[in-house]
């Protein structure tokens, strides 16, 4: 049987039509009229693919010594054909998709507010593009361009939005550069090209971060605190805080005051572009005591590399390792603003500033000089205490505080499910 043992340079030259294996994935393959061709066949992201080695004019010790090198990338994570491609295209002097991007990377970093646009932008197009990176840029095609946007289209529709805006993207800057010839049309394109092809939904606009129901975030974090990695922290410090991801992963030790109990964000880390203090609740508090006794460095959710944070990617990835299928991290930002109107009766401009959004027309703005901290720790005391696991059946529900006494009054209801 073909592919039970090793060619000879004679068996090779001599073989009459079909595959003849050379063993480990090597073939010779001849056809009726004798044309003879090296093929390697291997696995890639679990599809069994074949790639061409050369013809008659590539000896045996030659098609070895290219299936080994194959092998070798494979072994890597690589896939062969595309790296074969890659190294084509730099060798004709074209850019691939993969440079192209790189560089619009390079070009917008003093655009983007935070680290974190920046690892969004660069892991949707070396993840989710990872198909086009290794491609000569002036050979992505419609085809091409969808091969990557239908896996997603309907299961991360955001995502999948956001994936092909920067696609497009990428070749509108290698169209600039003229790397690609200025009268082809962008396949990434959305009016009157991908709108014909991909079906509109109304998801694909931008609208809510999918968010836990508040009744489910208690037993959430119980579930959370088992694990012991900093993500798992820095994630339910996020919850408890109601911050943003980016302000969260770009929190850095001085931004402290452990003594006052106070997060001071500094503009330059807020959306808004404006400082906002944050009261800490004793259990922020107990992690960041948690988290100072292991102090590295800087940040206070420091990343494995020495004087970096956690990736943008980190409290997501804890969301998947759970399973977590229904929620997105910022999503928690909406739970916690739905606790606030329909689990108390805290009035809608204290929620709204703890969540450092902007309320009322420029007037009211301009008369409205304080921050209200006070009023806000005893909201976010008051969170963090339905946010704790609890025990049984009961569940503690919480009235906004007469303000002048400082914390919410605690009512116990029995017998209701948490």
């Amino acid at each position: 049987m073909a592919g039970q043992g090793k060619l000879s340079a004679r068996a090779a030259a001599t073989a009459k039509p079909g595959r003849h294996g050379d063993g480990r994935g090597l073939w010779l393959v001849v056809s009726e009229t004798g044309a003879r061709k090296w093929v390697f066949r291997f696995t890639f992201a679990g599809r069994v693919t074949e790639m061409g080695l050369g013809n008659a004019a590539v000896s045996l010790a030659q098609a070895r010594q290219k299936a080994a090198d194959a092998r070798k990338l494979v072994a890597a994570g690589r896939n062969p054909i595309e790296a074969r491609r890659e190294g084509e295209g730099i060798a004709a002097g074209k850019p691939t998709f993969g440079q192209c991007a790189d560089a619009l990377l390079a070009a917008k970093a003093s655009e983007w507010r935070n680290e974190k646009h920046r690892q969004q932008w660069a892991m949707t197009l070396e993840t989710y593009a990872a198909p086009l990176r290794s491609r000569p840029v002036d050979e992505i095609d419609t085809e091409a361009v969808l091969g990557v946007l239908q896996p997603l289209w309907q299961a991360r529709p955001e995502t999948a939005s956001r994936l092909r805006g920067r696609i497009e993207a990428v070749l509108d800057a290698a169209r600039a550069k003229g790397y690609i010839q200025r009268n082809e049309a962008n396949p990434a394109r959305w009016r009157g090209h991908l709108d014909k092809l991909l079906a509109k939904r109304q998801k694909l606009t931008r609208g809510h971060h999918a968010a836990m129901d508040y009744r489910g975030v208690a037993e959430f974090i119980g579930k959370l605190r088992e694990r012991e990695a900093t993500a798992a922290m820095a994630l339910e410090f996020l919850i408890l805080t109601a911050a943003r991801s980016g302000e969260v992963l770009g929190a850095r030790w001085a931004e402290f005051d452990l003594e006052g109990k106070v997060w001071v964000i500094p503009a330059a880390h807020m959306k808004a572009g404006c400082e906002h203090r944050v009261p800490l609740s004793r259990r922020a508090l107990a992690i960041l005591e948690t988290l100072a006794a292991a102090r590295t460095g800087e940040f206070v959710f420091a990343g494995q590399k020495a004087g970096k944070p956690l990736s943008g990617m980190a409290m997501e990835m804890v969301l998947r390792r759970m399973k977590v299928e229904s929620a997105t991290v910022h999503g928690f930002r909406s739970a916690f603003r739905d606790w606030c109107g329909e689990a108390t009766s805290f009035p809608r401009e204290i929620a709204e500033a703890a969540l450092a959004h902007t309320i009322g027309d420029k007037a009211e703005q301009a008369y409205r000089r304080g921050d209200a901290l006070e009023k806000r720790r005893a909201l976010m005391e008051a969170w963090a205490g339905f946010c704790e696991p609890k025990a049984g059946s009961n569940v503690i529900s919480f009235t906004a505080p007469a303000f002048d006494r400082g914390f919410p009054q605690f009512e116990r209801k029995e017998g209701v499910e948490n």
